[in-house]
């Protein structure tokens, strides 16, 4: 970490909030945090829906 970091809070509030309330509501998905200079700038999300254990196939029976 370089020396003029040392002692700053390089994120604010908000942001741990933000990225915070972003993680509880996905259950299944990929949350990218983008850096310049040090600092956040974006956060991405892809959410995923995952059907698992809904389908079931049955003898005889097609797609």
């Amino acid at each position: 970490m370089s020396d003029k970091l040392i002692g700053k809070n390089i994120v604010n509030d908000a942001i741990i909030k933000d990225i915070n309330d972003t993680i509880r509501g996905l259950n299944y998905g990929i949350v990218t945090i983008t850096v310049h200079d040090a600092r956040i700038v974006q956060v991405e999300v892809a959410k995923k829906t995952r059907f698992d254990g809904i389908w079931t196939v049955q003898d005889g029976a097609g797609i």
